[in-house]
C-alpha cells in the first residue's frame, strides 16, 4: 500500500519514491503541500526552485497530469521522464517566461553537454505529480530523483524546442529527456543540506554522486505487472480528448474502410521507425488493411520487423452510447495473418474486450494495440490537440467520397 504522508508531518518527512504528501484539509492554496514540505521553493507553478541566481540548489517539477496540449510523461519501465517547459501560451519569447522555467532548463542542458561537462553545479531535479486525496485535492506523489538527459541519447535530442500554435499565433516551448535516478528514498538530511547550498553533503544519494563524478545513469526501472488494460484505460480520460476521439470516429463511421489510411498514418506518427509498405486495397487485402516494416539496426546497415495492420473503426463508447469492442474473432483474424518473426498492429477507435486482450498477453502473441485512448494521445502530442485542429487535418489529408464530391459542386 502506497505510504501517505499528512500534513502536519511533511516539514521532516523524507521522500520516497511513489509515496503520497498530502494537501491541508479542505484543499485551499495556503495548505499547498510542495510548499511545506520543501521550504523556499513557492507554492504556485510547475517549475520551483530553490536558491538565489542562475545557481540553483535544487528545482521542482511538478505535473498536473492534465494538460492536454503538453502532455508530459514518465515511462516507468526505462525510468525516462519527459516534461514541458513553462512558455506554453503565444506572446512571449521561449526564455522569457514567468517563473524562469526554460532559462533553468537551457542551463543545465548546456551545463550537461558542456566541453567538459559541469555536472556539479547542476541541481537535482524533484519530480512530483498531482494526486488528489480524499482530504485534499492539492496533494502530491513523488516520483523521484532527477537528472537532466539520457543514456545514449545525442546532445540535439534531449532538450528540443518545439512550435505549437494557439488562436493562429506561433510560439516555441522546450520538451526536455530526464533520468529518473534509483534512489528510493531521498533523506531530509540531505535536503536540508541542498536547502543551505551544500551541494557536497555527506548525505548525498550514491546514484546521484556516481552521476555527477562519472556522468553513469544508475536509472530506476520497474517491469509492470499489469499488462491488460481494463476497458477505462483504453479510452479518453478527458471531455476534450473524449471529444476528439467523437471526431475521428464520426469522420469515418460510414466509410470504416477509409479508416485504414488513417490508422496506418497514425502509428507512423507514432514513431518514426515504421515505414507503411502499403495500405492494401479492399478487394485484395487478405485479411490485413496495410503492412509495412519496422527499422531496427543502423539506417546506415538497416534490419526490419515486418507487421500487418489491421483497423477497425468501431463505435466508442461515448456519450451514452455502449459502443463496439473489437472481440476474439477480429484479434484472432489478425493473428492467423502474421508470419513467423512478423508483428501485429491493430488499431480502433473502441476498445479491445478483455477475453481478445487476455489471452493475446497470456499466449505472448506480438500484438500491438492502439486503443480510443491511444489514437487521441499521438494526435494531441502531434500538435492535433483540439477538435477543431482534428477535423480540419481529417477533412485535408483523409477526404471522404462524400467530402470530394461537394468539392467539385
Amino acid at each position: 500500500m502506497v505510504q501517505v504522508f499528512p500534513y502536519e508531518s511533511l516539514s521532516t518527512a523524507d521522500l520516497i519514491v511513489d509515496a503520497i504528501y498530502e494537501g491541508q484539509e479542505g484543499g485551499q492554496l495556503a495548505g499547498e503541500p510542495l510548499s511545506h514540505l520543501l521550504a523556499g521553493i513557492g507554492n504556485l507553478g510547475g517549475f520551483r526552485s530553490s536558491g538565489k541566481g542562475e545557481d540553483k540548489n535544487l528545482v521542482v517539477l511538478n505535473s498536473s497530469g492534465e494538460d492536454r496540449d503538453w502532455p508530459d510523461t514518465l515511462d516507468l519501465s526505462t525510468g525516462r521522464f519527459f516534461y514541458y517547459g513553462d512558455n506554453k501560451r503565444p506572446g512571449h519569447d521561449l526564455h522569457t517566461t514567468h517563473k524562469g522555467g526554460n532559462r533553468i532548463l537551457r542551463r543545465v542542458f548546456d551545463m550537461l553537454h558542456g566541453d567538459p561537462p559541469i555536472r556539479n553545479r547542476i541541481p537535482p531535479f524533484l519530480i512530483f505529480t498531482k494526486h488528489s486525496t480524499r482530504l485534499s485535492a492539492r496533494s502530491f506523489q513523488f516520483r523521484g530523483l532527477a537528472v537532466p538527459g539520457y543514456p545514449n541519447l545525442p546532445a540535439t535530442e534531449d532538450l528540443i524546442a518545439i512550435w505549437k500554435t494557439t488562436d493562429g499565433n506561433r510560439f516555441q516551448n522546450y520538451l526536455a529527456t530526464f533520468s529518473i535516478l534509483d534512489v528510493p528514498r531521498v533523506t531530509r538530511a540531505w535536503l536540508d543540506d541542498l536547502r543551505d547550498g551544500n551541494q557536497d553533503s555527506r548525505h548525498r544519494p550514491l546514484a546521484w554522486k556516481d552521476w555527477v563524478d562519472t556522468g553513469s545513469y544508475a536509472i530506476l526501472k520497474s517491469e509492470g505487472t499489469i499488462t491488460i488494460r481494463e476497458r477505462d484505460a483504453q479510452l479518453p480520460d478527458s471531455p476534450t480528448k473524449c471529444a476528439i476521439l467523437e471526431v475521428v470516429w464520426e469522420h469515418f463511421q460510414d466509410q470504416p474502410t477509409a479508416f485504414e489510411a488513417f490508422a496506418a498514418r497514425l502509428y507512423g506518427i507514432h514513431d518514426q521507425r515504421v515505414i507503411i509498405d502499403e495500405v492494401t486495397r479492399t478487394t485484395r487485402d487478405g485479411g490485413r488493411d496495410a503492412y509495412g516494416r519496422y527499422l531496427l539496426g543502423l539506417h546506415e546497415d538497416p534490419i526490419y520487423a515486418e507487421f500487418s495492420l489491421e483497423a477497425k473503426c468501431y463505435r466508442p463508447p461515448l456519450n451514452g452510447e455502449r459502443g463496439h469492442s473489437v472481440g476474439v474473432r477480429q484479434v484472432a483474424r489478425l493473428i492467423s495473418r502474421i508470419r513467423h518473426r512478423q508483428f501485429g498492429v491493430l488499431v480502433t477507435t473502441s476498445y479491445v474486450g478483455r477475453q481478445a486482450y487476455e489471452e493475446i498477453r497470456e499466449d505472448r502473441h506480438p500484438i500491438v494495440f492502439i486503443c480510443g485512448k491511444d489514437i487521441v494521445d499521438i494526435l494531441t502530442t502531434s500538435g492535433l490537440n483540439t477538435p477543431a485542429m482534428v477535423k480540419s487535418f481529417l477533412i485535408e489529408e483523409f477526404p471522404l467520397a462524400r467530402e470530394a464530391a461537394n468539392g467539385h459542386d
